[in-house]
């Protein structure tokens, strides 16, 4: 190995076989480190997921914007609520030595996430489409059949018309897929009176756990399958194990920890779970309720929710971004009223949708298209659709108003200040 003195500046010591010879190993480098030098002054290379910042580590941040939420802290709120909750309990239950207020909540931030700045390189592309040179349907009659089903002389519109050139629309699948979802749903329903086998436990302070999951998941801007996913597993699991009210909040946050991450891309860290608890659970106390809630579940997370039929049904009403809205508020206010349990998924969805559709029109709206779809007929719908109206008068009076507030920002079109359907109460009544 022969190294000059030159070349010991400019170049590492390398063997000759390795490299192929010392001055030429110099200029190798030295075009290497030109380009490695390009590459980290270069523009990144645009990355799909954007982490969000921690809360845990962003005080500062959050102090700056509490005076922008106009609200109390939903921490705080929570313990609150529940602390209140327990003079309503049922006088047979016994009465808790350690409520889940027993600690002093300190908690004065709420929680701050940092707004995601996209870019028009963040966007994700058009799906791709396959390239077809017959039509899906081959058989003209079979293609009248389908777009022009005739039912009591009303035609049935074929919903999946437009997407037949996109390959994520699965349209070959989608009416075996929505048959299967309809089959398993009960699976994932609880009894709408499980509640009567907690001891420490009762629907109001379900209530208040759901109201301010409500608001975390808002805060921590999650996906809409998430929250409903959330629900489902915190009804699933009270209704198979007992829990005392103290560990109810640490309930919430696990079920919302697995539901991220069976349905999110980035998700929340237990340090921030445990920051918007007020530090009322340590990590170890999380990760075993954790293990805790998927030994009792069997690990089954894969049910459908009512988000599953919500996109469907709205699809079949041809809904536009209003009545979508007004749809998933009703549909958030029901996940808080312990008496919509009896009902299940699909049911919920439909009363939604035709609840929505009256809301925003100001008459009965029900066509044959969303009644073929949905499987249920407007007299099916009507008592659940009762009662989401006058879920929604109250929406904004008592002190359970999450959704009323989420749904009041200009983030949501100002939906919940919308005129509810009162009329559907008065012809149920008569």
């Amino acid at each position: 190995m022969v190294i000059s003195s030159d070349d010991n500046k400019a170049n590492a010591v390398v063997p000759r076989n390795c490299q192929g010879g010392g001055r030429n190993a110099g200029q190798n480098r030295r075009t290497l480190s030109v380009i490695n030098q390009n590459l980290v002054q270069g523009r990144p290379y645009p990355c799909v997921v954007n982490k969000r910042a921690l809360v845990s580590d962003k005080h500062e941040i959050c102090e700056k914007k509490q005076a922008d939420l106009g609200h109390r802290p939903i921490t705080r709120r929570f313990a609150a609520k529940i602390a209140g909750s327990q003079q309503q309990s049922h006088a047979e239950k016994p009465k808790n030595s350690n409520p889940l207020n027993s600690k002093p909540n300190v908690f004065g931030k709420a929680i701050a996430v940092d707004d995601e700045h996209k870019t028009p390189g963040d966007q994700q592309p058009e799906p791709m489409t396959l390239e077809q040179t017959e039509p899906m349907h081959s058989d003209p009659d079979e293609m009248e059949e389908v777009e022009m089903e005739d039912i009591d002389g009303e035609g049935v519109l074929d919903i999946d018309g437009s997407d037949a050139n996109n390959a994520l629309a699965v349209v070959e699948y989608i009416e075996d897929l929505h048959s299967y979802y309809r089959k398993v749903e009960c699976i994932g329903c609880v009894s709408p009176n499980y509640m009567e086998d907690q001891v420490d436990l009762n629907d109001r302070m379900r209530a208040i756990l759901v109201d301010w999951l409500i608001e975390v998941h808002d805060k921590f801007d999650l996906m809409q399958e998430t929250l409903f996913l959330t629900i489902n597993l915190i009804d699933r699991f009270l209704a198979k194990q007992n829990i005392i009210r103290k560990k109810l909040q640490l309930v919430g946050l696990v079920a919302m920890l697995l539901a991220c991450k069976y349905e999110e891309v980035s998700v929340p860290v237990v340090s921030d779970l445990i920051h918007i608890s007020d530090k009322a659970y340590s990590r170890k106390e999380l990760l075993q309720m954790e293990k805790l809630m998927l030994n009792t579940l069997q690990y089954n997370m894969s049910l459908p929710t009512a988000y599953v039929f919500m996109r469907r049904f709205l699809k079949a009403a041809q809904a536009n971004k209003k009545l979508e809205m007004v749809a998933f508020f009703l549909v958030e206010l029901s996940l808080v009223d312990y008496g919509m349990l009896k009902f299940p998924p699909s049911l919920v969805a439909a009363a939604a949708v035709y609840t929505a559709q009256c809301t925003v029109s100001g008459f009965k709206h029900w066509n044959k298209t969303c009644e073929w779809h949905t499987n249920y007929s407007e007299d099916q719908l009507s008592e659940c659709a009762k009662m989401m109206v006058g879920l929604h008068q109250k929406a904004g009076t008592g002190k359970l108003t999450g959704a009323h507030r989420k749904y009041c920002s200009a983030k949501f079109s100002f939906t919940a200040k919308c005129e509810p359907a009162c009329f559907l109460l008065e012809n149920c009544e008569s």
